[in-house]
């Protein structure tokens, strides 16, 4: 999973003609930062919110935390034993 938000943001960044160095230098992640998590998808949450802003996309950033409400204490368990 954290491959595939990689390759949405180098996708992203690419499409609006951004180099690694301008996102870098615009969220405030290091260069070296940027480039690994474009490579193997690991990052800090807080740089991926950084960069997320940066490229003016933090509201997807935000579904992926999105609560899943549930209805009962049983679905609540239910969930947690599949």
């Amino acid at each position: 999973m954290n491959n595939d938000i990689a390759q949405k943001i180098v996708r992203l960044r690419k499409r609006k003609k951004i180099t690694q160095k301008q996102l870098a230098a615009r969220s405030g992640v290091s260069l070296g930062s940027l480039k690994r998590f474009e490579q193997s998808g690991e990052i800090s949450l807080q740089s991926l919110k950084k960069i997320a802003i940066a490229l003016d996309m933090e509201n997807e950033l935000e579904g992926l935390f999105d609560n899943v409400p549930f209805a009962s204490i049983e679905e609540v368990i239910n969930e947690q034993t599949k």
